[in-house]
């Protein structure tokens, strides 16, 4: 693995933070306040590691053909150190089930939404369904009191007309009646008018 250089700027100078490294080193059985320059040393060696590990990855991108470095590229420079290459595997493996996890979380948080979203629809539209209803029996009842209220007026003007009829045939009855009364009396006058003619008939045909 081909060394890399630290940029001028950079020399002398921390690239992580001292109580990351210090822990990380309490945590490999030094003390729990490690020294400065155990530190530093520490900073250096993780820096250059991770330098000459981007270094072959990105020489093995650039002779795929490729300028952007995947993880295929990492295998590969680690092909030569088995322990790295598990580490690396297993921290792939670990962001891969993170990242599930999140979009399962992301997606469980969605289905809330929406079912909280459908609720708050279904509330509504019972509101406005009720108020609906409400708006139509209050037109209904106010139709039928328009109506009552049309009846009591026609009221005495529809007796008044039913009296009115009731004696307009009354009086159509009356008028035929006497009308057959007299045809009857002409018939009579007729019939006896036609006696006496044949009466004085037979009276001359005597003589």
């Amino acid at each position: 693995m081909e060394p890399r250089a630290r940029a001028g700027k950079n020399v002398g100078k921390m690239n992580f933070n001292h109580n990351e490294l210090a822990q990380l080193l309490y945590g490999h059985g030094d003390l729990k306040n490690p020294l400065p320059e155990t530190v530093r040393v520490l900073d250096e060696l993780i820096t250059d590691f991770i330098q000459g590990v981007g270094f072959e990855a990105t020489r093995a991108a650039h002779h795929a053909g490729r300028q952007k470095v995947k993880f295929e590229d990492f295998e590969f420079a680690m092909r030569r150190n088995p322990r790295f290459m598990g580490k690396i595997q297993e921290v792939f493996e670990k962001k891969k089930e993170i990242e599930a996890a999140r979009k399962n979380f992301n997606i469980e948080d969605q289905l809330m939404k929406d079912a909280d979203k459908e609720e708050k629809e279904k509330e509504k539209k019972g509101t406005d369904k009720g108020d609906k209803e409400k708006g139509e029996k209050e037109k209904e009842k106010g139709e039928k009191g328009g109506e009552k209220g049309g009846e009591k007026e026609k009221g005495p003007g529809s007796t008044v007309s039913g009296s009115g009829s009731g004696l307009g045939s009354g009086g159509g009855t009356k008028r035929k009646r006497q009308q057959s009364v007299l045809e009857d009396e002409e018939l009579d006058e007729l019939d006896d008018d036609l006696e006496a003619e044949a009466d004085i008939g037979t009276a001359t045909k005597r003589r």
